[in-house]
């Protein structure tokens, strides 16, 4: 009997990622990572395509790669979307329970979900909603901590953070997917993805931000009460620290990546010179987080601080430049579950993250969605992953 693969596809800037997984032979032990595979991107710009064919090219190459590691033929993946088409809308969606005779029904959630996707439809031109994630339900006016269902009054509402992205955008991600004979079986947002491996149930419910350095976006989700409460994607990232120390040196920026990352003995360039660039660009990143977390009155107030994970997640100084400047605990993610000495570091989040939905959702007896099981509240996903989390 063949055994069962997952395979998570992250689509960067800077490289395509694929990590291709299997269940372990305990239940209790976390996913077997089998096959991993990496390409140059080409043909796209902060995350969005640019070229349809040349992404198609660097997503077979990383997906032949993971397939010869893993020996097995991939038919299906979950896709993970990025980059700066992506955004997040605040909405609230109000309903009379008068038709359910006054009782609070997964069917009046539902309706109230779907309500204020359409309080919301006056800033979805040309965007499509990924995850419908409920932020806190009332009943008559009163707030309900948990789910409501079962619960009787005349109205129900819920706030709601959409997660949406250009549709433009995502069509080209999942044509180009689709393009190197591979079926997409779900979209998430990356940021969300991540979260999957890199944070924990306490960080989740004290408060935390997952901060993301890509080669050209700078992503972060906000989690309070084990929910996701803000997402964010800035057009910045660590390619912007390589341009910078290769204009700075006069050097060709092949040089230029491998001094930021420390990869060069005996060169002409100072270390010292080339750590005050790092810090100063990682500087200037984290004071825009800085700013996203005063716009949500979150500023110094997430007990479990800021998680580092992505391409970037590899300097030296990003750690300790975040907590001097966020005045937050500060560290860089390690994948759950996965020994240290794996090869498999952050920078591999999004792709693991991923595979973990996926099966997430085949351990949980469903067939639906990730937008489904969160327009069903996000409390279903939780359940459903409770014993994967790190």
């Amino acid at each position: 009997m063949s055994r069962k693969i997952y395979t998570g596809i992250d689509i960067g800037s800077y490289h395509v990622k694929v990590v291709i997984a299997t269940p372990a032979e305990n239940p209790e032990l976390p996913l077997t990572i089998i096959g991993t595979g990496t390409s140059s991107s080409r043909g796209l710009r902060h995350g969005y395509i640019i070229d349809k064919k040349e992404a198609t090219k660097s997503i077979r190459e990383a997906l032949g790669r993971a397939q010869t590691a893993a020996k097995v033929k991939v038919r299906g993946a979950r896709v993970g979307l990025g980059g700066i088409g992506l955004d997040e809308i605040r909405s609230t969606g109000d309903v009379a329970l008068t038709a359910s005779g006054g009782i609070v029904t997964d069917r009046e959630i539902e309706r109230a979900l779907k309500e204020s996707e359409k309080k919301a439809s006056s800033k979805l031109t040309n965007r499509t909603v990924i995850h419908t994630i409920p932020l806190e339900y009332r009943v008559d006016g009163t707030k309900v901590f948990g789910k409501p269902a079962g619960l009787q009054g005349t109205r129900l509402t819920i706030d709601t953070l959409l997660i949406t992205m250009l549709s433009q955008h995502q069509e080209d991600l999942v044509d180009a997917v689709e393009a190197a004979d591979v079926e997409v079986e779900g979209v998430m947002a990356a940021p969300l993805a991540a979260s999957l491996v890199t944070l924990n149930k306490a960080q989740k419910m004290a408060g935390v931000v997952l901060a993301n350095i890509g080669a050209e976006t700078l992503s972060l989700i906000v989690f309070e009460d084990d929910t996701p409460i803000s997402l964010k994607i800035f057009p910045t990232g660590s390619s912007e620290i390589t341009s910078s120390i290769a204009l700075s040196f006069k050097i060709p920026l092949p040089e230029a990546e491998s001094l930021k990352r420390g990869g060069v003995t005996g060169s002409d360039v100072p270390e010292k010179k080339t750590a005050v660039i790092v810090g100063t660009q990682l500087k200037e990143m984290y004071t825009l987080i800085n700013a996203h977390l005063k716009s949500i009155g979150r500023h110094r107030l997430l007990p479990a601080g800021i998680v580092i994970t992505g391409g970037g997640s590899g300097l030296t100084s990003a750690a300790e430049i975040a907590r001097t400047v966020l005045q937050l605990p500060s560290q860089v993610a390690q994948i759950g579950q996965q020994p240290r000495t794996s090869s498999v570091d952050a920078a591999w989040a999004v792709a693991y993250g991923l595979c973990r939905w996926a099966y997430a959702e085949d351990t949980s007896g469903g067939s639906s969605t990730l937008g489904e099981v969160l327009s069903g509240g996000f409390e279903s996903l939780k359940q459903g992953l409770r014993s994967l989390l790190p």
